[in-house]
């Protein structure tokens, strides 16, 4: 079998070294003395050196004499991020899902259930083979789409993944690149999709050596994280092809069948061309070519309905995007919380003066968005767009009780599940599960999981542990957090505490709430009016004052009581059969839906 050619990007150097090692096996250490080869230069900048047929090595670029640097395009970092590189030989795993067709038999993501779940904490051991195990969980519970949180090598073992310093690389503190392979082939033999959660908006701080080799970063833009990526200036047309080439592979030889891009407002691209637009495209012709859907997620912070806007018709043509106003809504009308951008959320303000939490929790049901173009107080400016129900499907957006953003970026890492009742937890469950939205369940939500998801970090750099440990406890200082009460990141207990136990799913006080989930997932798998995403036929109505809401899928209704109080909830219609239910059985007469407090009913009527 002849090897391809090691090859980089560095179109500033006049002269290029690749230093490699022989590694026999499966062995972790090179069985050879490094040795040092000119690379020949090529085209466009790009340098290549032909290696030996069928050898697997260790491997460093070195420009113009310099420090020895990992390969930008790293399909293995067995050593961390600041040592050399493998090869990888993709090709070699004996895939077996041959007869996979693609995510929901072939129909892709859109309006199916996703769950998202950090490979680091779903299980104690924290790597793909060990989360093969409860992959049959999952499976019971109706998943469609197993969600994976980044998985681009990091600097040291445990991080959330969002500060990937090597997207082409699978951190080998998961197990590396060959066990993902194994992990979505498990996946598939289960029926179950993957997506992958892939970060192209920044790099992180450590082990970040792409500066070096070329005009990866622009000071054209900034983002929050400092130079944005460059997509549009000087030197551009190759650091896009490095990101969309990574994209591509994922699919190819990882056989994902979406990427959750993101925040993809911060990629900041101002060709004639969108890249995601250009990404969008080349993912369509692939998606082709293989015979399977190949989905794009995109998180976007611009509640604009433009990123899933077809690219002939002037979008960038994602497939989905995440929905941040849906989660708000209901996490304020559960919680009652109102600080920072939760504000409008709770009503009375200039967004959405004409009511309290309820009224914006029915619009955002119906609407998708709440800030659909108007005034936005958190930002201190007109946002969003409306979305046209005559054009897009509700499909086209997820809906959300929890995410990794929404749990971590709380101090302590609470779950909505230590500051709710499980009966209000049951109503946020209903009403986004039914919704015309396609849903999302992060991981342990099912169960009521005591476990929080903090945010954590394993730098080991000292300077920059310090620096995300006082900076942290600096930022919720300033929201009324004593600076003892908040998690260190670096501490590996905060990891720990993090972990989900897999004791609890079966114990009394968690697997009430799993059956719930699992009564809902299938009334959303198997009735035709909840499985549409036509935000046409969704209809809310609701009482602010004695806080109840119903939720009008065609026949399916969810009716909810939001009081801590018992009510009745007035409904009209012939009800044939209760879906499912949380508390007491409902009782249904000609007065409405009896529910004691913070109860809810899955109802379907006649015709």
């Amino acid at each position: 079998m002849t090897s391809d050619p090691l090859r980089v990007w560095a179109p500033s150097a006049s002269r290029v070294d690749v230093v490699v090692a022989r590694v026999d096996g499966s062995g972790a250490e090179p069985t050879s003395a490094a040795q040092r080869h000119a690379m020949t230069a090529a085209d466009g900048g790009w340098w290549s050196w032909a290696r030996p047929d069928d050898v697997t090595l260790d491997y460093s670029f070195s420009l113009d004499g310099g420090d020895l640097r990992p390969d930008p395009r790293s399909a293995w970092l067995p050593h961390g991020v600041n040592a050399a590189s493998r090869t990888f030989d993709a090709s070699a795993h004996a895939w077996a899902d041959r007869d996979w067709r693609g995510t929901r038999d072939g129909r892709g993501v859109l309006g199916g259930v996703v769950y998202e779940l950090h490979i680091g904490t779903f299980t104690p051991e924290g790597t793909f083979d060990a989360a093969i195990a409860h992959l049959g969980h999952l499976v019971e519970l109706g998943v469609d789409v197993v969600e994976v949180m980044p998985v681009a090598a990091f600097g040291g073992t445990h991080g959330w993944g969002y500060d990937g310093v090597a997207p082409y690389a699978v951190q080998q503190a998961y197990g590396g690149p060959a066990a993902f392979q194994r992990f979505v082939d498990a996946c598939h033999a289960r029926g179950l999709g993957v997506c992958l959660d892939v970060v192209y908006n920044h790099l992180g701080p450590t082990g970040n050596y792409l500066a070096e080799f070329g005009p990866y970063f622009t000071d054209t833009h900034t983002t929050p994280w400092g130079p944005a990526v460059n997509l549009d200036a000087e030197g551009s047309h190759e650091v896009r092809r490095w990101v969309i080439d990574n994209a591509l592979r994922w699919f190819c030889d990882f056989h994902v069948d979406a990427l959750r891009l993101d925040a993809v407002h911060e990629l900041r691209d101002e060709s004639e061309r969108h890249v995601l637009a250009q990404l969008s495209d080349e993912t369509a012709s692939l998606a082709e070519q293989l015979g399977r859907p190949l989905d794009l997620i995109a998180e976007s912070d611009l509640n604009d309905a433009v990123m899933v806007t077809p690219t002939a018709e002037g979008g960038r043509g994602m497939t989905a995007q995440w929905d941040d106003d849906i989660h708000h809504a209901l996490h304020v009308a559960l919680t009652g919380e109102t600080q920072g951008y939760y504000a409008d959320f709770a009503g009375g303000t200039e967004a959405w003066p004409e009511g309290g939490p309820i009224s914006v929790l029915a619009k955002t049901l119906t609407d998708a968005f709440l800030h659909d173009g108007r005034v936005s107080t958190f930002r201190g400016e007109v946002w969003g767009a409306r979305v046209d129900p005559e054009v897009r499907s509700g499909h086209e957006f997820l809906a959300y009780l929890q995410t990794h953003d929404q749990v971590g970026n709380r101090a302590t890492g609470d779950r909505i599940s230590d500051q709710v009742s499980p009966g209000q937890q049951a109503i946020g469950a209903a009403l986004y599960l039914l919704s015309p939205f396609t849903a999302m369940v992060f991981m342990g939500e099912e169960w009521r999981a005591s476990t929080p998801f903090a945010f954590f970090t394993s730098f080991e750099d000292e300077w920059l542990a310090d620096a995300v440990r006082n900076g942290r406890r600096g930022e919720f200082a300033a929201h009324g957090w004593d600076e003892a009460d908040v998690p260190d990141p670096q501490d590996p207990a905060t990891r720990a505490r993090s972990v989900l136990d897999w004791s609890e799913p079966s114990a009394p006080g968690h697997n009430e709430m799993l059956h719930f989930y699992r009564e809902l997932i299938k009334v959303r798998r198997t009735q035709p009016d909840v499985a549409s995403g036509d935000l046409r036929t969704t209809s809310v109505t609701f009482d602010e004052h004695a806080r109840w809401i119903v939720l009008s899928r065609g026949s399916v209704h969810v009716v909810a009581n939001l009081a801590g109080r018992s009510g009745v909830v007035p409904f009209a219609g012939e009800v044939e059969h209760v879906l499912a239910s949380w508390g007491r059985s409902p009782i249904v007469d000609s007065h409405g839906v009896s529910l004691d407090g913070h109860d809810v009913a899955v109802l379907r009527t006649t015709p």
